[in-house]
């Protein structure tokens, strides 16, 4: 029997409510004020939540985040006396399945519930097969980047166009390639056109070939990238780049996969799949007429936004990890550890250029610490030491006066880096004694990544050798 929970500070609309769901067979509850019914969902298991806007303690739009964190995901269904196309929009790219006015709830609700269910019944039971992807030049585990790889699956599974779009940076190519490496298209060719270097006079060439003498220097006949890409993907890199003439030619290729190389008569087929990526908005250059609207909305069948490495750096640890020990085997070289403080500097910097520069940045760290065992925070560049003391200088002005200034106890008090790296290293010796040196069986007991475990061993020279080393002495 789904769960419902109604949120809403009128009592006639919950009663009537309550009665609606319990004829429909769901099982409701009711709160009153938002504090209310987040307790009641964080103890309960709600399918759905139908939830008022203005409520006695809050905006219920600003709940919504907190109501779809909860471990049961719940589907947020928004109500409300007041039609507000921008409290609509907002509902909705906070996640809300629907929006509803409330004169209508009693009336209108059953549609967009029944809908809801549907949908996470389906959702419950993908879940229950869950999809592999070969990903492994992807690094990340956080919040943001897996809901991209749940949208990667998808692209994956289907053959809709794609359109992937970010910043510089944040790893456009490696998605559509793993689009590619996941699909059905996955033996055939992906094909890479780089829109924003194409010489404006080659493009059409480039792209569909073109037959002898159809111009000076073409002694012989050559097929085109799209032709390339017959029964793989065509990989329209920076596509926002490409001249409005050849947007108009494109869009026909797209929508018939027909094509005439340039100087012949015969029209020529290709059985391609196109994923697109940019880092402008479209919606934008569409709006000032750069960018054909008929092209963008042909291309978005299916659309992936990568986040800034700025708004998912819990990856940043893993990204560093995976970078560094790809450095060290690359040059053939002892895996190198990292101080903790290494990482909140490079947690402290913005990254315009998001992983692509983290990345670039490693190799210059790697090749200035290249003699040291551990990197430390002054193998950064300048300006990112220098971002890290104005981190540190800030959280230190927004603490209270009163906390900035307390007397220092008595005694001989080591600093914070000798105490953590202190309990750090006794931790770790008790931990290798604990799984007799076994690294799977301290991974497994402590939660540490085994890539973690193995710069710890290394910053603690406590590399095992074979479990008799281990003794509790």
């Amino acid at each position: 029997m789904p769960e419902i929970l109604v949120v809403d500070d009128d009592v006639d609309i919950c009663r009537m409510l309550e009665k609606k769901l319990q004829r429909s067979g769901h099982q409701p509850s009711l709160a009153n004020t938002l504090a209310d019914g987040l307790i009641k969902a964080e103890g309960g298991a709600f399918d759905v939540i139908l939830l008022d806007v203005q409520m006695p303690d809050g905006n219920g739009l600003e709940f919504i985040p907190r109501f779809k964190a909860l471990q049961s995901n719940p589907e947020i269904i928004i109500f409300t006396g007041h039609g507000d196309l921008d409290g609509a929009d907002k509902a909705i790219k906070s996640g809300a399945w629907g929006y509803i006015e409330k004169a209508n709830v009693i009336k209108e609700l059953d549609l967009p519930l029944t809908r809801a269910l549907e949908y996470r019944e389906e959702k419950r039971r993908s879940k229950i097969s869950p999809v592999y992807l070969k990903r492994e030049k992807i690094i990340g585990h956080s919040k943001k980047i897996n809901a991209c790889f749940d949208k990667l699956a998808k692209a994956a599974a289907s053959e809709a166009n794609v359109l992937i779009s970010g910043e510089t940076g944040t790893g456009k190519e490696l998605f559509a390639r793993a689009i590619h490496e996941n699909s059905s298209r996955f033996a055939k060719n992906i094909v890479t056109v780089d829109c924003a270097s194409l010489p404006e006079s080659l493009i059409e060439s480039t792209l569909f070939g073109h037959s002898r003498g159809a111009f000076t220097g073409a002694d012989r006949s050559q097929d085109g990238l799209v032709k390339h890409a017959d029964g793989g993907t065509l990989f329209l890199d920076e596509v926002g780049e490409l001249p409005l003439a050849m947007q108009k030619a494109f869009l026909r290729v797209l929508q018939e996969h027909k094509f005439r190389p340039v100087g012949s008569s015969q029209e020529q087929t290709s059985d391609f799949r196109v994923v697109a990526a940019t880092n402008r908005n479209l919606e934008e250059c569409v709006k000032a007429g750069t960018f054909r609207s008929d092209l963008f909305y042909r291309l978005q069948s299916l659309t992936i936004h990568l986040p800034p490495l700025r708004e998912r750096k819990e990856d940043m640890l893993e990204l560093v990890v995976h970078s560094i020990t790809r450095l060290c085997a690359r040059t053939n070289v002892d895996l190198k550890g990292v101080s903790p403080d290494f990482i909140e500097a490079l947690t402290s910097y913005d990254w315009p250029g998001n992983v692509r520069e983290l990345f670039q940045t490693l190799e210059q760290v790697f090749a200035n610490g290249k003699h040291t065992r551990i990197l430390f925070p002054h193998h950064l560049p300048e300006k990112i030491r220098i971002s890290h003391a104005h981190d540190a200088l800030k959280s230190a002005d927004d603490l209270p006066v009163k906390e900035r200034f307390l007397p220092e106890p008595t005694g001989i008090l080591p600093d914070w880096r000798q105490a953590k790296e202190t309990f750090e290293g006794e931790y770790i010796r008790k931990l290798m004694v604990r799984a007799q040196g076994d690294i799977r069986e301290a991974c497994s007991l402590s939660g540490i990544s085994k890539a973690r475990l193995y710069q710890l061993l290394g910053k603690y020279e406590q590399i095992p050798s074979r479990p008799a080393k281990w003794q509790s002495n």
